[in-house]
């Protein structure tokens, strides 16, 4: 299959990123680059370092206040070249001074030279915070992977003092367990500055991959391209009952949450008050955060709608603006990493149509729900 490389620069739906490097060796049988012709596959390098820091910064999506991931269509840890062009590339980012914080996300033990290049950034200014996907699937869903070289990368990462998230995903039915899910806790917990569990994503154009990895999302009343995220009933429901052993971890739903709470900013992705709020194990402090930012927040106006609407390239979409609720609702359909980068920017949502040749999943900011799936 021949690589479809994503654009250099894009926008997400928790994130802006920052890919210039494409290909990943690994072979996770969930992972959102394999319709892509992107897993087990040679990384290549689309864009130099300093041409990747010009791209970003001349880029219609960027602003100085969205948080940066690094090497999404890839896993910058999984080879010695890749792992010298992240070297590089956080050199580069730090030069330029970008007040961005900076996520790297990784199932690779952390080096010595990325941790020795981390605090360099560091030093210089740059927030850089690793998320360690530790999940419990096992090598018939992550082969190559050690979950011994992971567990001590958080170690690695809480004894340097660089800020590690836990991602625990995907939640599929192998890694369902309440008894398993609890242990994974246990042994991050204690280094990690809080877990965010995510359920599945399921691309328009990858049922048939997930499908065969969870059959029960063939039915064809389901359908699991236009939830947020697709989740086993016992994941869902050991997430929202966590052992009281865990009560001083916090546990988030989503990543624009883990964020917030990492660097300690409000919440701008219109999560408080919801029941994905409400589902979070998030501290007192943190929604008082949230509270005070969103009853003095930044007024949105029409005018800012409009000019970054033109800037996104579109000049002439109609809209609707709802301030009470802080929703603008577009009147025709525009791109997902569009009206994600409408919304994150703003801090507004955003409601449109979807665009019928769309290839990403509708995520949350889009107005999509979570689907569980009880057991069969």
């Amino acid at each position: 299959m021949v690589p479809a490389h994503q654009p250099v620069v894009d926008q997400h739906d928790t994130w802006l990123t920052l890919n210039p490097v494409q290909g990943c060796p690994a072979a996770c049988s969930y992972c959102s680059l394999q319709n892509l012709g992107l897993t087990s596959a040679q990384p290549r390098e689309l864009a130099t370092a300093a041409e990747a820091v010009q791209r970003l910064l001349t880029h219609r999506y960027y602003a100085q206040h969205l948080t940066l991931a690094l090497y999404t269509s890839t896993d910058a840890l999984a080879t010695r070249e890749t792992r010298t062009h992240l070297t590089g590339l956080l050199k580069a980012l730090a030069a330029a001074q970008i007040p961005n914080p900076v996520c790297l996300v990784t199932k690779f033990p952390l080096t010595d030279d990325v941790a020795a290049a981390i605090g360099r950034a560091r030093a210089r200014g740059l927030t850089v915070i690793v998320y360690v996907s530790y999940s419990g699937l096992g090598p018939d869903h992550e082969p190559g992977i050690d979950p011994g070289a992971l567990r001590q990368t958080f170690r690695r990462l809480h004894a340097e003092d660089i800020p590690a998230i836990h991602y625990l995903r995907p939640a599929l039915p192998a890694n369902s367990d309440p008894a398993l899910l609890s242990q994974l806790l246990d042994d991050v917990a204690p280094f990690a500055q809080c877990t965010v569990v995510v359920g599945t994503k399921v691309k328009p154009a990858a049922r048939d991959q997930i499908t065969r990895l969870w059959p029960a999302l063939a039915e064809p009343n389901l359908s699991p391209e236009t939830a947020d995220s697709v989740w086993p009933r016992s994941t869902w429901t050991w997430l929202h009952h966590l052992p009281d052993r865990f009560a001083g971890h916090p546990v988030f739903h989503t990543n624009s949450c883990a964020l917030a709470y990492v660097l300690r900013r409000a919440d701008r992705a219109g999560v408080l008050d919801t029941p994905t709020c409400a589902g979070n194990q998030c501290p007192p402090r943190q929604r008082d955060r949230c509270r005070q930012s969103d009853s003095n927040g930044p007024a949105t106006t029409d005018s800012t709608i409009r000019a970054h609407l033109d800037r996104l390239g579109h000049p002439h979409i109609p809209f609707a603006y709802r301030h009470q609720t802080r929703t603008v609702v577009l009147a025709r359909p525009a791109p997902l990493r569009d009206r994600h980068n409408l919304a994150q920017v703003l801090g507004i949502t955003v409601r449109a149509a979807d665009d019928p040749g769309e290839s990403l999943w509708p995520g949350r900011l889009s107005g999509a729900q979570p689907l569980v799936i009880d057991p069969s």
